[in-house]
């Protein structure tokens, strides 16, 4: 059965059904991913998985709640003798930290675009579409596609026209302006990409949920094909427990015109942080622990055998413990344990960083390092590097059917750059991000160059964008240059 003949079904939970399954992967656990990207929501804060332990008191002791013993076993209970002790809760942002880096690195620097556009279509074309992108901000929407599909496994985006008063902005005149919208399980959504047997996607839906003006909750389902979109709804939050009285939308199916299918969608097998989860929970079981046994042992405490007859009182200076004959008192000290926790937590955060492939750039890391060539910082950053190659395999698909959408809206809004919509090729490249070395990059160009000058003293002003008016900043530096060469041969009188 074809996409058409699927959508011209009268059994809308039939057809709802069909798309829902037309899936080329499993749908993503987004309410597992979210608690993951949450330190407020991981294990370790949660009561059931980390109880906070039951303490048993003194009853008979003037100061309430002065400790006796601890008793971790003993059955919650609300009776007079116990009370509850609550545990230290240790959550790391490290999942958050992972993807921030990740999409640092593969969009810190703006997308190139290559094209050599031939004739002035291909041209205005050109500058049409980089307008656009300048309108709907695309630096920052890299990023914010790449924290999605990131942290979320998959995403999309769809590009729409609104109508707006009559503009030459795109280099003709017209009264649409083209607009995008993410849609992201992160915000919500649920995305269902429908393949056919070839791999290719024919058809693409969103789920989500929404209070309506007349404050019923409705769930809707909509559908983009390269020649429809299609819109249904029904009552209540979850419409495949409601999917017996989906209804279809009025006004819809809406017709398409570009002849092809306007949303671009992404997806990868698992989020940033899966194979370091369990490291991740480790290290905060480690951490709370730890913070437990400091709050218990922190401060010095004397082991006391025999009678104490006098002890010193708080902050005395020269103070001793007086003691029947026999009595001793020794300071309780751990032995080995505070290495061994530093070693297990040093280890955990170095093979997080490692399966990761993300870099520890924090300030305790890289403050002792100082000046280091190019190279070497290339050396330093070459794991994320390769991270940003492996991304590359989506985002150049990804990126390279947005230029393909745009053009194809330009091609139906302005019929006389049909052929150039056709015939330009524009190649997306992701630049991954890297400190530049512009002393050791001027230290090669100048000795590939005969260590002769490489930029005029023009440009370097503008380069170094200090002056507001370069021609001004380079005339007042030849005549400072002008004094400084002028002198009197003669001896000075007096």
């Amino acid at each position: 059965m074809t996409i058409e003949e699927l959508l011209q079904s009268e059994d809308i939970s039939k057809v709802v059904s069909e798309l829902r399954n037309g899936r080329l992967s499993v749908e993503p656990n987004t309410k597992e991913h979210v608690a993951q990207y949450d330190p407020k929501l991981h294990d370790i804060n949660d009561t059931q998985k980390r109880p906070d332990k039951l303490v048993v008191i003194d009853k008979d002791s003037d100061e309430y709640g002065e400790v006796k013993n601890v008793n971790p076993n003993v059955e919650q209970t609300t009776e007079q003798g116990f009370r509850i002790e609550p545990v230290a809760r240790i959550a790391l942002a490290i999942q958050k930290l992972i993807v921030k880096r990740a999409v640092a690195f593969t969009f810190g620097n703006p997308v190139t675009y290559g094209s050599n556009p031939e004739g002035e279509d291909e041209k205005a074309l050109l500058k049409a579409i980089n307008r656009a992108f300048h309108d709907v901000k695309e630096k920052t929407l890299n990023r914010r596609i790449a924290r999605s599909l990131y942290s979320m496994t998959e995403v999309a985006e769809l590009w729409y026209p609104v109508e707006v008063p009559e503009h030459e902005t795109y280099g003709f005149k017209t009264t649409k302006k083209f607009k995008v919208a993410i849609f992201s399980p992160m915000f919500g959504d649920r995305l269902y990409p429908y393949f056919d047997d070839t791999r290719d996607m024919v058809a693409f839906s969103r789920q989500f949920t929404r209070k309506d003006r007349d404050m019923i909750t409705r769930t809707y389902f909509e559908t983009y094909t390269k020649d429809k979109h299609y819109l249904w709804c029904c009552d209540g939050l979850d419409g495949e427990v409601a999917g017996k009285n989906w209804t279809l939308v009025e006004g819809f199916p809406k017709e398409l015109t570009i002849g092809k299918i306007p949303v671009i969608y992404a997806c990868q097998p698992q989020v940033e942080w899966e194979d370091v989860q369990s490291l991740i929970d480790r290290l905060e079981k480690l951490l709370s622990n730890f913070a437990d046994t400091n709050d218990y042992h922190a401060s010095p405490k004397i082991f006391v055998q025999g009678k104490v007859i006098g002890f010193a009182r708080k902050g005395e200076a020269g103070a001793i413990i007086e003691g029947e004959n026999g009595a001793t008192a020794q300071y309780l000290a751990w032995q080995n344990a505070p290495e061994s926790v530093k070693l297990e937590i040093e280890t955990l955060l170095r093979m997080i960083y490692t399966i990761t492939q993300t870099p520890d750039i924090s300030f305790d890391t890289v403050k002792g390092i100082g000046a280091i060539s190019g190279v070497a910082l290339q050396l330093l950053f070459m794991d994320a590097h390769l991270k940003v190659q492996d991304k590359s395999e989506i985002f150049s698909d990804y990126l390279q059917r947005r230029v393909n959408v745009l053009k194809a809206f330009f091609k139906q809004a302005h019929l006389e750059w049909s052929k150039a919509c056709d015939n330009l090729i524009i190649e997306p490249e992701i630049v991954p991000y890297i400190i530049e070395d512009e002393l050791s990059k001027i230290n090669i160009l100048t000795s590939a160059n005969g260590n002769k000058q490489i930029a005029s003293r023009r440009a370097t002003i503008q380069r170094l964008g200090w002056a507001d008016n370069v021609d001004e900043e380079e005339k007042a530096i030849i005549n400072e240059e002008d004094r400084e060469n002028s002198y009197y041969q003669n001896e000075p009188t007096i």
